[in-house]
């Protein structure tokens, strides 16, 4: 393939005729040839994946072992995974007594990780998996823009993407099942942007184990296949693959997790607040929550303007920005406040999608070469401007690195207790039991009762206290004394009890 045509700056320009009709655009994709299509990346690829690792591994390595990271998820993924690497089925004592995982969401794919965790039986395990898989996902993005716009803007479009917003809240919050669709989206989504349309299905397909939800993702990638492929027998094959998306997800959510779920439902129907029909609410309610619902409280409008931002709302512009559409309307749905914001990990799978439509949109306008660099350069100042807003901020600030004694004795008191014992623990002290014990989480009302030990960091701000407040801890500690515990050691503001009846 020749290189693409630039201006008298060097910036590549969008040749002429890929601004054309998908059908157009799929055609020339096609008599490209595979070998042409699908060069091996240059090493400054490479490169980039690898420096993007480095910094999405360093800050989730150096969150946990600050006591950053959470039960909730972490130590609930990690137990997971540890289940399947001892040959059976995922459970976590954090959401109950030998909970079954695949009740609460279907997640499959994670028995992917679990030869890794035999051989590293730890934590750091998934956070290391996550940045791996987060670091290698805009390759597909930077192959494309390199064919199409040059070095300049593969470079761009993949630096912004590896550090936006939503991909560091992600690797900034704990593990989460979802970061195993996010190469699948890339991938998917250039090659659905290339007219390569089999492979944008095929791609799409092993989303369906990720999570339930994500069934109604891979049906508008199906039917947006379909659409560009035009009539004939592989617009019904996509037309089928939807549809049969959308089954497997009814299925996941009927069948599949209430037979698992210990009661024999779906554990979170209840976000949506009077979704499926009759649940309560009337005909009313529903057309509210499908409209103003959307829209109210202004923190659900926010958070779709920080999505659309990094693209500089250009993605608004190509076809494959619909592929987020489930995403932000589930979320929309949702009675749980913290869907509505940017932190957390709810906007790690909208990244993929905005920017592989911001790559579209660039070459559907057939840029300039002046328009190209605005672009760009708006793209590059946009990611600086957020970054220190979110957790990869975090990185550069000196206190980050500074050693806190309180984690010494942390690790002392934990060392106590023995590899195999059933625990009680703080909700950010749990991932540190969770590769050797049976722990679940101190003040939980499903946690199992009467562990052999208790340890709880009464040190940690009132605002980080959680499921208990401060006054609540200190209330049901002294009713775990009461009830035969006896202190251990009561260092720091760590306290280890153990149970002597």
């Amino acid at each position: 393939m020749h290189a693409p045509p630039t201006g008298t700056t060097g910036t590549p320009a969008l040749p002429p005729q890929q601004s054309g009709t998908p059908a157009r655009a799929a055609a020339q994709a096609a008599a490209a040839g595979p070998r042409a299509r699908r060069p091996a990346p240059p090493w400054w690829m490479w490169a980039v994946v690898s420096g993007l690792f480095l910094v999405h591994a360093t800050l989730s390595l150096r969150l946990h072992e600050r006591l950053d990271s959470n039960a909730f998820d972490l130590g609930i993924f990690e137990q997971g995974v540890r289940s399947y690497a001892e040959g059976h089925l995922p459970v976590s004592e954090v959401k109950g007594p030998d909970f079954p995982l695949l009740g609460d969401h279907f997640s499959p794919v994670l028995a992917l990780l679990a030869p890794f965790y035999l051989a590293w039986p730890s934590p750091r395990t998934l956070l290391v998996a996550q940045a791996a898989l987060v670091a290698v996902s805009p390759l597909p993005l930077m192959r494309w823009a390199h064919r199409a716009l040059g070095t300049v803007a593969a470079l761009v479009i993949g630096v912004c993407y590896g550090l936006s917003w939503g991909i560091a809240s992600a690797t900034g919050f704990d593990f989460h099942e979802w970061v195993f669709a996010v190469p699948l989206l890339t991938c998917s989504l250039c090659a659905l942007g290339q007219g390569r349309l089999r492979s944008a299905v095929l791609w799409a397909l092993p989303m369906l184990l990720v999570k339930e939800d994500m069934g109604s993702t891979v049906a508008v990638i199906a039917l947006l296949a379909a659409w560009r492929a035009g009539p004939g027998r592989r617009r019904w094959l996509g037309i089928a693959v939807a549809a049969g998306s959308v089954v497997w997800m009814l299925l996941t959510l009927l069948v599949v997790l209430p037979a698992f779920n210990p009661a024999g439902n779906y554990a979170y129907t209840g976000d949506l607040g009077g979704f499926p029909p009759g649940a309560g609410g009337g005909i009313g309610h529903v057309l509210e929550k499908v409209t103003i619902g959307l829209v109210t409280p202004e923190t659900k409008v926010a958070t779709t303007v920080m999505v659309l931002a990094p693209t500089l709302f250009l993605a608004l512009r190509s076809p494959l920005v619909l592929v987020a559409v489930p995403t932000v309307l589930w979320r929309g749905l949702s009675e749980d406040s913290s869907h509505w914001g940017t932190g957390y990990h709810y906007s790690l799978t909208l990244m993929p999608i905005v920017f592989a439509a911001f790559l579209d949109a660039l070459l559907r306008r057939g840029t300039t070469p002046a328009g190209l660099r605005r672009y760009l350069a708006g793209a590059a100042g946009v990611c600086l401007m957020l970054l220190p807003a979110y957790k990869l901020g975090e990185l550069l600030k000196p206190e980050f690195w500074k050693t806190d004694p309180r984690v010494a004795v942390a690790q002392r008191v934990l060392a106590r207790i023995p590899d195999g014992a059933t625990v009680q623990a703080s909700n950010q002290l749990v991932p540190h039991l969770s590769d050797r014990t049976s722990v679940s989480m101190f003040g939980w009302a499903a946690s199992r009762p009467d562990p052999q030990w208790i340890v709880v960091d009464t040190g940690v701000p009132a605002e980080l206290h959680w499921p208990l407040n401060p006054l609540q801890e200190w209330v049901a500690l002294s009713d775990r004394r009461a009830a035969g515990y006896r202190t251990v050691t009561e260092e720091g503001g760590f306290v280890l009890l153990t149970r002597t009846r």
